[in-house]
């Protein structure tokens, strides 16, 4: 069976300015289309209706964490399997080693390249 192509991100971070820097990375580098979303608590209520193949976290966010956000989401009937890669400058060995514990697919570091952005997401998509 084919794997699913990537089309849809949700992609949550509080930073207004690396939102703007990744919504051009992939929506016009990698064309796919992407929500964004501020804060966890606001993924969790856009989640099931927007249906991505593939949520971003950050991990660093005021409320509720990428960690608490990934949690939460796995608690969902829709996301509880969803591929997941936390997008962060929280990349201790340790850190990274949690986050991949947790189930995460990959985790791409803070700052990232937004001319590659889209491609080291799809290699991590292929992968999976």
């Amino acid at each position: 069976m084919p794997k699913q192509p990537l089309q849809k991100i949700l992609y949550v971070e509080d930073d207004p300015d690396i939102q703007e820097i990744a919504r051009l990375a992939l929506e016009e580098v990698g064309g796919f289309t992407v929500y964004i979303c501020t804060y966890g608590r606001e993924a969790l209520g856009v989640v099931t209706q927007f249906k991505p193949d593939l949520i971003i976290l950050d991990v660093m966010m005021p409320d509720m964490d990428g960690v608490s956000t990934f949690k939460a989401l796995r608690k969902l009937e829709t996301t509880s399997s969803a591929p997941v890669i936390f997008l962060t400058a929280k990349v201790q060995p340790k850190e990274v080693a949690e986050y991949r514990k947790l189930g995460a697919l990959d985790v791409i570091f803070k700052p990232f390249d937004p001319l590659t952005l889209a491609d080291v997401i799809k290699k991590i998509w292929e992968k999976r």
